[in-house]
C-alpha cells in the first residue's frame, strides 16, 4: 500500500512538471489583462466600428482581413447594423460574455460606452480605442494624427477655396462625437489665428449632420437660404462635404460658396472632377483598423508602450503620446484628395 501511495505521488509530480514545461494554459494573463505568454496564437481580438455597413468602416474590415491574413491571428470586425450608441454597447457586452482578449472600438458616444469599457477592462480584456481620445476606460486610443493640427489642415482647404475671407459655419456627425468636434474646434481656432478675414457663423457656430449625407444636405440647404452670406462650411463626418456640395449645386451657388471636409475617394470622385468641391481631406481607415490590432498585440505581449512606437504601418510608424497624456497615441496619417489624384487610391 505505501509504495502505491509513493507511485501515485510521482506520477502527480510528473503530470506538474509536464504542464510547466508546456507553458501552462492558453488563458493565463497578468492583473493588467496582458497575456503572459507572448507566443499564443490563439487570440480573439476584435474590431468594434460605428456601424458595419458604413463604407469607412467596410474598408476599415478590409484592413482588418489583410491583417488576419498576413498574420494568422483571429482578428475580425462586428460592429451594429446602424451608428447607435446603445446597438455599439450591446455589440461589447456580448464580446465580453465571450471571453474574447481584445477589443478595439471606434466609439460613437464616448460616455455612454464608459460602463460596458469598464466591465471589459474588469474582465482582463485589452481596450484599444480610435477617434475616442476622451475616454477613459481603454488603455490606449489611437489616432491618425493631431486632431486640432487635422481641423487645422481641413480649415486651411475651407480657407483656399473661400480666398481666405467670408461667413462660414462647421458641420459635425454628431454633437457627441470627440473626434468630429476636436477637429471642428482645431478649424476654428487656426482660423481666428491665421484667417482673420473669415468670420464664424455666431448664430449656429455648429450644426449636426447625423453621419448622414441627406441630413448634411438638407441642413446645408437650410443654412444657405436661411444665411445668405454664408460662404462655407467646415464638415467633418465623411457624409457632411457630399451632402454640402449637393446642396450648393442645387441651389445654384458653385463658385459661390464652398465646403470642404473628410470623405473617401470613390464616393467623392464626381464632385471633385467637377470643381464643385475643391479637395477632400481623410486617413485610410484600413490602415486604422490594422494600427489598432498591432497596438492591441503589443499590450496583449506585454511590450513598452512609448513615444517613438513604430507599429509597422503607414502613418504610425513613429507614434507620439499627446501632450498631457498617457493613454492617446498620435501619428501622421492624413492625406488630401483632389481630382488630379482622387483615382489613385484603389477605394
Amino acid at each position: 500500500m505505501k509504495m502505491k501511495r509513493i507511485l501515485a505521488f510521482i506520477l502527480a509530480l510528473s503530470m506538474v512538471f509536464v504542464l510547466v514545461a508546456c507553458g501552462g494554459t492558453k488563458e493565463t494573463k497578468d492583473n493588467t489583462g496582458g497575456k503572459t505568454d507572448t507566443k499564443n496564437k490563439d487570440w480573439e481580438i476584435v474590431v468594434v466600428p460605428k456601424d458595419a455597413t458604413n463604407p469607412w468602416f467596410v474598408r476599415m474590415e478590409t484592413g482588418v482581413k489583410e491583417y488576419r491574413e498576413e498574420t494568422g491571428l483571429n482578428v475580425y470586425q462586428k460592429g451594429p447594423s446602424e451608428t447607435d450608441a446603445t446597438m455599439q454597447a450591446q455589440v461589447i457586452q456580448d464580446l465580453i460574455a465571450a471571453k474574447v482578449d481584445a477589443i478595439c472600438v471606434v466609439p460613437v458616444d464616448p460616455p455612454a460606452l464608459e460602463p460596458v469599457l469598464k466591465e471589459a477592462m474588469d474582465a482582463g480584456i485589452v481596450v484599444i480605442a480610435h477617434e475616442g481620445a476622451s475616454l477613459q476606460n481603454c488603455h490606449y486610443d489611437i489616432e491618425a494624427f493631431n486632431n486640432e493640427q487635422y481641423g487645422a489642415f481641413i480649415m486651411d482647404n475651407l480657407a483656399e477655396a473661400m480666398g481666405g475671407e467670408g461667413l462660414y459655419t462647421t458641420m459635425v456627425g454628431h454633437v457627441t462625437n470627440a473626434s468630429h468636434n476636436e477637429w471642428a474646434d482645431g478649424g476654428i481656432a487656426h482660423q481666428k489665428e491665421k484667417y482673420p478675414n473669415m468670420k464664424l457663423l455666431e448664430e449656429e457656430p455648429r450644426v449636426e449632420s447625423e453621419d448622414n449625407g441627406d441630413v448634411a444636405y438638407q441642413r446645408a440647404k437650410e443654412l444657405l437660404k436661411k444665411y445668405p452670406d454664408l460662404k462655407g462650411i467646415m464638415g467633418t463626418s465623411s457624409f457632411d462635404a457630399p451632402g454640402v456640395a449637393r446642396a450648393i449645386q442645387e441651389l445654384g451657388l458653385v463658385g459661390k460658396v464652398f465646403t470642404a471636409g473628410t470623405g473617401m475617394p470613390s464616393a467623392n470622385a464626381e464632385i471633385l472632377k467637377s470643381g464643385v468641391v475643391k479637395s477632400l481631406t481623410l486617413w485610410d481607415p484600413a490602415l486604422a483598423g490594422k494600427a489598432m490590432i498591432a497596438l492591441a498585440v503589443k499590450v496583449l505581449n506585454g511590450e513598452k508602450i512609448e513615444n517613438g512606437l513604430d507599429l509597422g504601418i503607414e502613418g504610425y510608424q513613429n507614434l507620439k503620446f499627446k501632450e498631457g497624456s498617457d493613454k492617446v497615441l498620435e501619428g501622421q496619417g492624413w492625406i488630401v484628395i483632389n481630382a488630379e489624384n482622387v483615382d489613385s487610391f484603389g477605394f
